[in-house]
């Protein structure tokens, strides 16, 4: 894969400089399909999320079961979804990532049957498993193959894509739940639950016109695979043979081998990866491996789903108590969302991930502690509390906004692309089941929570925790954009010191340009390590 030996050096920088900056503006459209397809799978979860928060007002009053077990089933599906994250990563290196997406809508699609036909709470809950099964291996693939299909120009775009789905689908559920609010009251929430099997019908068959991860294909030994997957989803041929380059050397296969099928050693099942990860990681994979946990444990422990799974709950406190009016506020929510994470797809490879995530989180403690005192005032207020109402819808819709312009999107990049190739699909699966473990754990206490420390409490509390949250990312968090995703490691190590291997990196790139490096990719994957031609 390298470069002719006899050009001039300076031919050789002139081309690696143009192909940097050409590449910039543009969109790879066989990759734009691919992300998009895989993504779909993300609007599986939205979907549940949203519609559950308007589905639960009828099921309550069709089933007449408690808040305790109103709790308990809003919750229990991202309990339920740690069996399908976990299992995703060992799956997905088995089977490939595209069938492991088509294996999630599957389930899916049986767990939505199931909760749509159920006729009590016991047949409710097992319909919530299946589905959390689903959801489980849908949030774990969606974003490790489209990191994986996508270049590095493009991915924070690209991979974005999982996010900007499942706000799509909550919109969705929040207009089912507007939609069938006017049938019978049996009738209305088993078709608003129902309903969300149909997007597990269109990811089954689209998936088909999707190829498989060139990386997965590379562990496989499927090299003429690979290169003709990277040769549609780079923008150049150049950029195409970089990056089998960089995954041939990430995988231990040698760079000069050509071969269509080659044998490598088999440990793309899990073996000894665990190890790796939990119990003797090289300093690198323990800040890989922390950031990308605490990422996810931190975009859930700030209470976005409290707001969007409770969102009528939260209106109901600020004073609206007609349903229609309470569904409609919630549509205006996922609606805001939807649109602030479409911005946020735009931004990702323009600004930066660093810049946005903690202009989100700062964003998020100050819309947070604003709605806890609005919530406080109202709730202290023995009459209608007019500015103070119209505050606290402002601050729930600022809230949604910040957190879909950075925190949202940015979790599932950031912790897709950092996982070195051999640890991605396992890492993965840690960091989702830590998210949904996290997710409920809110959503199952909230109602609690609020009761014991009033609405406005469990606001400020949330507000506490971006608090953490933003000094944890400023400290610990390195800029990823623009990386490769084999050149990632090299960043992590440092914890607090990552910006002086930051710097390093820098300065190395600066002087491959100097020297006339021939473009094989070397210095991408070993930092330090340069390679000089006789």
């Amino acid at each position: 894969m390298a470069s002719i030996s006899t050009q001039p050096a300076i031919a050789d920088n002139e081309t690696l400089a143009d192909f940097e900056s050409a590449k910039k503006p543009k969109r790879n459209k066989y990759a734009f399909a691919c992300a998009i397809l895989a993504s779909l799978t993300s609007i599986l979860l939205g979907y549940d999320i949203g519609v559950m928060s308007g589905a639960i007002i009828f099921i309550q009053k069709d089933l007449k079961i408690s808040d305790v077990q109103v709790e308990i089933v809003m919750g229990i599906l991202n309990v339920y979804c740690l069996v399908g994250s976990c299992a995703a990563g060992r799956t997905s290196d088995w089977l490939g990532r595209r069938y492991t997406i088509v294996f999630a809508g599957a389930i899916f699609f049986v767990g939505a049957l199931l909760m749509g036909f159920a006729t009590n709470y016991a047949f409710l809950m097992v319909g919530r498993f299946v589905a959390g099964i689903g959801v489980g291996y849908a949030l774990m693939i969606a974003p490790v193959y489209t990191a994986e299909v996508s270049p590095a120009s493009s991915r924070g775009f690209l991979t974005s894509f999982p996010e900007v789905f499942i706000n799509g689908g909550i919109l969705l559920g929040y207009v089912s739940n507007y939609a069938f609010s006017k049938l019978r009251t049996d009738l209305g929430w088993r078709l608003m639950l129902g309903v969300g099997a149909i997007p597990s019908v269109f990811l089954a068959v689209g998936v088909l016109a999707m190829p498989e991860s060139p990386r997965w294909l590379v562990m496989q030994g499927r090299l003429g695979e690979a290169k003709k997957v990277l040769d549609k989803t780079s923008d150049t041929v150049e950029e195409a043979e970089l990056r089998l380059s960089d995954i041939k050397q990430a995988a231990g296969i040698p760079e000069d081998c050509t071969d269509d099928v080659v044998q490598v050693q088999k440990q793309s099942h899990g073996e000894g990866v665990w190890k790796e990860l939990l119990l003797y990681p090289t300093p690198a994979v323990r800040h890989v491996l922390i950031c990308g946990v605490g990422i996810h444990f931190f975009q859930q422990a700030s209470g976005i789903d409290a707001v969007v799974l409770y969102s009528p709950r939260i209106f109901e406190k600020a004073g609206i108590t007609s349903s229609d009016h309470k569904l409609l506020a919630t549509v205006a929510v996922g609606f805001v969302k939807t649109i602030f994470i479409l911005v946020a797809t735009f931004l990702l490879d323009r600004i930066g991930r660093r810049p946005l995530l903690l202009s989100s989180i700062i964003g998020m403690v100050a819309s947070l502690t604003t709605l806890g005192f609005s919530l406080t005032i109202i709730d202290h207020s023995g009459e209608k509390v007019t500015w103070a109402i119209v505050l606290c819808i402002t601050m729930v819709l600022a809230y949604v906004a910040m957190f879909s312009i950075g925190m949202g999107p940015i979790t599932w990049v950031y912790s897709s692309e950092i996982f070195p190739l051999r640890l991605r699909a396992q890492g993965a699966s840690i960091a989702v089941a830590i998210n949904r473990v996290t997710s409920g754990v809110i959503s199952m206490t909230f109602i609690s929570l609020y009761e014991a420390i009033s609405i406005g409490g469990a606001f400020f509390l949330f507000a506490g925790v971006a608090t953490a949250a933003t000094l944890f990312f400023y400290t610990c968090y390195p800029e990823t954009q623009g990386k490769t995703l084999e050149e990632m490691e090299g960043l992590f190590g440092k914890f607090i010191g990552w910006r002086e291997e930051a710097k390093k990196l820098k300065e190395m790139k600066k002087t491959r340009a100097v020297n006339g490096d021939d473009g094989t990719g070397n210095v991408q994957i070993q930092l330090g390590n340069t390679v000089t031609k006789g």
